[in-house]
This record gives structure tokens, sequence and C-alpha cells, in this order.
């Protein structure tokens, strides 16, 4: 793990004991329904890259198989005792987005939300899901995203060193430029907050 990526991690474990504190007002709001919206999409063997606290857990549904990685011990520990008192069937386990241990073409889906503001190299890590995604799979994202309004997008680049430190997170990442140079072809993109929160759904481009 390098160094940009360990100092990430680092900030997630610190954060994980208020980190559902943190997003509940938003949760219980409109990013909640989003989410639920996100995972109507998921089918067959379903890999969430970011599972964070396990937020989206609630709406795994019984007909899909899902894999959950997150690279915080932290986070994925609080993910664990979530799924427990949901009583769902989730396979857990600590991985780096930008270093996926499976093989070519695992997934039939492959969910992200809110993940690609804290990777540390997201063409990497897109270029990851892409190879582990099926050909005929999808990759569906529920992203914030730097806002293509001029004052709007200086404010979150002026404001976005400061979120980082924090939290680990960058709220100024052009996330759509940058699946696209990963090799993805982007069929769905839905602004959900202005211009900032995007639905996105993906497919591997073949070359």
């Amino acid at each position: 793990m390098d160094k940009e990526t360990e100092k990430i991690r680092k900030r997630y474990n610190r954060t994980a004991k208020f980190f559902d504190a943190m997003g509940s007002i938003m949760d219980k709001g409109s990013m909640g329904k989003w989410r639920e919206t996100v995972w109507k999409e998921a089918k067959g063997n379903v890999l969430e890259v970011g599972v964070g606290t396990g937020k989206n857990i609630e709406c795994y549904t019984d007909d899909i198989e899902v894999t959950a990685i997150d690279f915080s011990e932290n986070m994925l520990e609080k993910a664990r005792i979530r799924s427990k008192r949901l009583g769902k069937k989730v396979n857990l386990r600590l991985m780096d987005v930008q270093a996926l241990v499976f093989p070519d073409e695992t997934f039939d889906t492959i969910i992200t939300t809110c993940v690609f503001c804290s990777v540390p190299d997201p063409i990497k890590g897109l270029q990851e899901i892409r190879r582990v995604c099926k050909k005929d799979g999808k990759i569906i994202m529920l992203e914030h995203v730097r806002s293509k309004k001029p004052f709007v997008g200086k404010i979150m680049d002026i404001l976005n060193p400061i979120v980082v430190r924090i939290v680990g997170a960058n709220i100024n990442r052009d996330t759509v430029e940058n699946i696209k140079k990963a090799g993805l072809i982007v069929n769905v993109e839905q602004d959900l907050m202005v211009d900032i929160v995007k639905h996105l759904s993906c497919e591997r481009e073949i070359r």
C-alpha cells in the first residue's frame, strides 16, 4: 500500500466511530432514497466497492450475491456489525479497489456510492472495476463531483484541502471524466443534486 493510500486509510479508520453521524441528515433525506434506487439495478453476482460502515446493506435483496470491500478495517468492522443486525448475508473483505484480487470478468454488477471522491488514484481504481466486471455487466455509481458551475466549482476547489485533511474525501473530482479515461462507457448520467451528485450507469468499453 503506497503512502497516500495509507494516509487516507488511516483517516477513515479515525472517522469510523462518527462516520454515520456525519451523514445522518443526508441519509434520512434524499441520499437514502438515492441509495435504494441504485441498488434496485443490482443483479447476479454483485461487488460493492467502498462498503464503509455498511449503509447500503439494508438495500441488499435476497436474489443477489454480494461481496463488499473496503480498505479501512474500522469501517469494515462497523459493516460487519450492521450486516449481523440486519440479518443480511454478505461477503465482507478488507481490500483496496486499486488492487483487486478478483479474476477478470467476475461480477455481473458493480456498485459504488460516494467512493471515488476518496480513492487516491481514481483512474487506477476505475480500471480495476472495469477489469473485474463482466463484458455484459453494469457498473452503477452514485457519486458527488465538482460542479461545472464556475462559482460553485471554485468554492469546492477552495474548500477541498480542508475536507481532505479532515475526512479524506475530495469534493472537486471530475469523476465522469475519470470514468471515460479508465475505458468505461457512460450510458446514463443523471443529475440528482444540481450537478454535484450524479447517478451513473456504465459498461465496459470493448477493446
